[in-house]
Parts: structure tokens; sequence; C-alpha cells
């Protein structure tokens, strides 16, 4: 029986404004396709967002992959106000979930940094019970630490719990460590596959 929500954030609870984002400091169309594929649609950003480099560090990997646009990447990275925003159906999810008796969590790659200068897009959680995020633990999904770590903290069964993730690997790797997952694509598809397991 799912006693347990436990939600991914990015993708799930918000979502990426990138071209947004990148487009607010008045750069060309071109030079913000080229710094968008420099930096969030590259496979180095993941790095960044799930918190495990600094920003020194990262910086150099990202204006490597195009240093002809370094300077508009450093601009952009100064500044990740508005990178985010919250899912519209965020907050009356969660609710809806507790006042149905359920425990709502959160369990996300999200970094320090992240999280300070997007506060306003994760203003859903105070309304959940708890959560970690990965700059807290030093570790990332889809680590199977992560995940028993999450159980471990709010003394959760995994097998009453349920994870919603965008990323097929971090539900993979959530199934293996006992909880039931969910691969998130739209809530329509995640409240049938919640359906299937009881929870309405």
């Amino acid at each position: 029986m799912i006693k347990n929500i436990i939600f991914d954030i990015g993708n799930v609870l918000t979502w990426y404004t990138w071209e947004k984002h990148i487009n607010s400091f008045g750069f060309s169309e071109e030079v913000s396709r080229r710094v968008a594929d420099a930096t969030v649609k590259s496979k180095e950003w993941n790095e960044f967002d799930r918190g495990v480099l600094n920003d020194g560090e990262i910086l150099d990997l990202l204006v490597q992959n195009d240093p002809g646009v370094e300077k508009e990447i450093r601009e952009m990275l100064a500044d990740l106000e508005g990178l985010v925003e919250r899912a519209d159906y965020a907050i009356p999810w969660i609710q809806g979930l507790k006042e149905k008796g359920y425990h709502v969590f959160y369990l996300s790659n999200f970094s320090w940094r992240a999280k300070k200068e997007c506060s306003s897009a994760l203003d859903f959680l105070p309304y959940a019970d708890g959560g970690i995020l990965s700059c807290e633990e030093k570790l990332i999904k889809p680590q199977p630490e992560i995940y028993r770590r999450v159980l471990e903290k709010y003394h959760l069964t995994a097998r009453e719990c349920v994870f919603l993730d965008d990323m097929a690997v971090n539900v993979e790797a959530a199934r293996a460590e006992g909880l039931h997952a969910i691969q998130f694509t739209t809530k329509e598809k995640a409240d049938m596959e919640l359906a299937k397991l009881g929870v309405k």
C-alpha cells in the first residue's frame, strides 16, 4: 500500500525555461543558440545542475564547448534567476495528495546555487513533508545511496513509496532499491500510473 509520494523537482514540479532565460540577456538569435548548445543543452550541464562541480569548474568545462561565446556564457551563469519556473500544478498536486492522507517528499539533483537563485520557483517546498537535495547529501541520482538516504531520514519503507522522476535511469535506480517508480512525462500520465498503484 502506497503511503508516501516522492517527487523529483526538475521537469516534474518545475520547468527549465532555457531559451527564455538566455534570451533575457539580449543576445542575438545565433549567440543565444550557441550559448544554449554549450551550456544547458550540453552533457556537462547535468554536473552543474547536480551540484557536483563548483562554478569555476563548470565554467571552464562549458567554455570549452564553444570558446567563441565565453563572455556570454559567463554572463548567463552569473545570474540564474528566471532559469526555472514552478509548474502551475505543483502546489495543488501536493496539497491534494496530503489532504488524502499521503506524505509528500522530494528527492532531487539540485545545486545550492540553483536552490538560492531559483528560490521563487521552489516555493512549493514548504508544502512537502520534507526531502533531500543532492547538494545536501553529497550524493546524486542515480546513486543507490541517495534513495536509501531519503528512506532512512524519514523512516520510510520502500514498498510504501512511489517515486516520480523524468529520467528513466533514475526511475530504474529507484526500482532497484525497492521503491515503486514512475517516469514522469505529463501530470495526466502520472495520475493514471499512480491510480494503478491505488493512489487516487
